[in-house]
């Protein structure tokens, strides 16, 4: 459920650039450099300004330190990644897309100031530095995928309850539609 998740992300950023003829898209750019190695969700590349963009897709804040490493590994050799394109950038950005939820946002909000300080930039300046990507971007963006459900996850926890005398559910257990437990947003 989870792959499948990031792969509606990853689709529906993908179609977003689909409107931006400007930019060059690879997705899943790996690369390999001095036995460092990984994926990069999508590696943007902008002709006329010689800019490089790596976009990192997240359906999930899970482990805040990990991210943000990984982000700026992925940073630092995307330069690496671009040659074997036969692409020469003379700056390179990030762009971390989080799916929105309020779990994600709770949990940005708890590492504000981390998250700050790796992505500056503020998530408002993305359109218009896509549009005209002059310097460098570091942002963090919350993306609505198309279809996503309002309400309670597919893969949320749920809680089990025995069947009414009669039902045909074998072994007499069904799963209620209701989550077990929500969580508040946290206020600050």
């Amino acid at each position: 459920m989870m792959n499948a998740r990031h792969s509606a992300l990853h689709e529906s950023v993908a179609r977003h650039f689909e409107s931006l003829r400007e930019w060059v898209v690879r997705p899943e750019a790996t690369f390999s450099v001095y036995g460092e190695r990984g994926a990069i969700d999508l590696l943007c590349w902008h002709a006329d300004r010689r800019a490089l963009l790596v976009v990192e897709l997240k359906t999930e804040i899970v482990d805040v330190n990990e991210l943000l490493g990984t982000l700026d590994r992925k940073r630092r050799l995307a330069g690496a990644a671009a040659r074997e394109f036969g692409w020469t950038p003379t700056s390179v950005s990030v762009w971390l897309v989080v799916s929105a939820s309020r779990t994600n946002r709770r949990r940005a909000l708890v590492h504000r100031a981390m998250l700050a300080n790796a992505l500056p930039d503020d998530p408002s300046r993305v359109k218009r530095w896509l549009a005209n990507p002059a310097g460098r971007l570091a942002a963090l963006s919350t993306w609505r995928v198309p279809g996503d459900q309002a309400g309670p996850r597919a893969d949320a926890p749920r809680r089990i309850r025995r069947q009414r005398e009669g039902a045909a559910a074998p072994g007499g257990l069904s799963v209620a539609a209701q989550p077990v437990a929500k969580i508040a947003p946290v206020e600050t």
